[in-house]
């Protein structure tokens, strides 16, 4: 009987276990997200946001408007000047801060080739990313989809 006890009580704590990591996974930015034009409202494209030692980074990895697929950023400075946006790496060097953030990191904003400085926070249990880009005190918001 004690035997049992202790393999109900294991499998109970590795189900709380599993069930937690699952919910703190959804509340990072890891994953696919769909971008929305916060003008227009719009469904824009796909950026998949990876980690790699504690750091992400993010890439274009679709362009919902076939009219916009081969769209180059033209108005880029450095290495990135008229290269292809889809394939971008448009997120670079975020990490997380304190009670759910991510920042530290910069967005790269294609259409008009400034970079912000980013904060990036899980809302509605991971569901949604607002995407915070500044500049000096100015700031934009976007509110992501999470796709996957």
């Amino acid at each position: 009987m004690k035997k049992l006890n202790k393999i109900i009580l294991l499998s109970t704590f590795s189900a709380v276990v599993l069930a937690s990591q699952s919910a703190l996974a959804a509340m990072t930015p890891v994953g696919l997200w769909k971008t929305i034009d916060e003008d227009t409202n719009q469904a824009k494209s796909y950026v998949r946001i990876t980690q790699t030692n504690g750091v992400l980074s993010g890439k274009v990895e679709t362009i919902l408007n076939p009219a916009k697929q081969n769209d180059i950023c033209s108005k880029c400075d450095d290495e990135l000047k008229d290269q292809p946006i889809l394939g971008m790496t448009i997120i670079t060097d975020v990490k997380a801060q304190d009670d759910g953030v991510w920042g530290d990191g910069e967005i790269l904003d294609p259409t008009n080739g400034k970079t912000y400085t980013l904060q990036l926070t899980p809302q509605d249990e991971g569901k949604k990313l607002e995407v915070r880009g500044y500049i000096g005190f100015f700031y934009r918001n976007q509110y992501w989809l999470r796709v996957e």
